[in-house]
């Protein structure tokens, strides 16, 4: 429950339960809860464990009557800021009203009580109090949003720092292309010149790409091509696509596939590139000669597809941000690391666009991780 929900309460205090039983009853009303003490010691006992937004206390009880309870409250820090109205029998002379104000009173009331006036007077504390209830609520919010907005700023900063550094490189790799083939013109070595600024050129198209999918999921603007395709078949092509990182880096790729075609209506080029990010991903997080499995099975109309490796594996406390926006596991130098860490948070996007669920199913720092993504299937 929220503290803007939560209902506001009224402390009684009174040595007779008839009053505290025809104070409740003229003050009751909806989110309003009155909370009873028939001695100074019992108020107090309450006042430690719950706040209020008004307090009205007798003045003439046994032991600690109301004007030393009142001093009690204002030299705590955790009750000084409720307003007292002290509720008398006598006929009340100035110096007892003075004590009373002295003591922490905002008012008297006087016995027997006239209805109207006590709620007349309860209401404007309890408008008071609800206001800076609203208003420690808003300011709270505005904290939030503030935080928020300082986490995005740092995540933006860091963001396009990597997003230089990634741009960079291959930038920089084509340029020496250009004067090498310059240099080099007619001579053998030219062919595999043109082959890295190829690859150069295709690293900087797919952060290109990847940066335009997730800006369309965002605005809404990415369109499915749905269509009956068997799983099998865009698992194959995802694994052919995948192919040169699990090559390059040694590793060995195990698969376990359903026998007969499992029928999914999906976008068969988005699904790929789901199921070929979870691979990519997991042979850059996974040291050279690794292991990658890739399993599939169907259980209740549901597609169960895991891709787990033996890599580094992710520590707690970053596995919650894993799908976030420009979030990458820290490495440590453990492995090679590119990108703009948007691959899962993109991933996310997709699997949920064709009413999917992704997660990581497990992961241990040093041991390796598994993602599983269900699909719905058809018939």
């Amino acid at each position: 429950m929220t503290l803007a929900n939560e209902p506001v309460r009224i402390l009684l205090v009174d040595d007779l339960e008839e009053n505290l039983i025809a104070l409740n009853a003229l003050l009751r009303r909806e989110g309003l809860s009155c909370d009873t003490a028939r001695s100074g010691e019992e108020a107090l006992e309450l006042l430690l464990v719950k706040d209020y937004a008004l307090a009205f206390l007798d003045v003439h009880m046994p032991g600690m009557d109301g004007f030393e309870l009142a001093e009690f409250m204002r030299n705590s820090e955790r009750s000084r800021h409720i307003p007292i109205i002290f509720v008398t029998a006598g006929a009340g002379d100035g110096t007892r009203r003075f004590k009373g104000y002295e003591a922490g009173a905002v008012d008297f009331i006087q016995k027997p009580i006239e209805p109207d006036i006590l709620r007349s007077k309860a209401r404007v504390f309890l408008e008071l109090y609800s206001q800076r209830r609203q208003l420690a609520a808003q300011r709270d919010e505005l904290a939030a949003l503030s935080a928020s907005l300082k986490q995005a700023d740092i995540q933006k900063n860091r963001f396009l720092a990597v997003l230089g550094h990634e741009l960079r490189n291959p930038i920089a790799a084509l340029n020496a292309g250009l004067i090498m083939l310059e240099r080099k013109k007619g001579q053998p070595v030219e062919g595999d010149i043109r082959i890295s600024m190829n690859r150069c050129l295709m690293h900087m198209t797919r952060l290109v790409e990847d940066l335009l999918d997730i800006a369309r999921i965002e605005q809404g603007k990415i369109s499915l091509q749905c269509e009956r395709v068997d799983l099998n078949d865009v698992l194959a092509f995802a694994v052919e696509t995948s192919r040169p990182a699990i090559d390059e880096a040694g590793h060995t790729l195990q698969i376990d596939l359903p026998p007969g075609p499992v029928l999914l209506n999906a976008d068969h080029a988005r699904l790929a590139q789901i199921i070929g990010n979870l691979i990519s991903n997991a042979a850059k997080y996974t040291p050279a000669a690794g292991e990658i499995r890739l399993t599939a099975r169907v259980e209740d109309q549901t597609a169960w597809i895991e891709v787990a490796d033996n890599g580094i594996g992710i520590a707690p406390d970053q596995q919650s941000r894993i799908f976030g926006i420009f979030e990458q596991a820290d490495v440590k130098g453990k492995v090679k690391q590119d990108g703009l860490g948007i691959g899962l948070a993109l991933v996310k996007q997709l699997v949920e666009l064709h009413g999917g669920t992704i997660r990581l199913k497990h992961s241990m720092f040093g041991e390796g991780s598994t993602f599983e993504v269900r699909l719905p299937t058809v018939e």
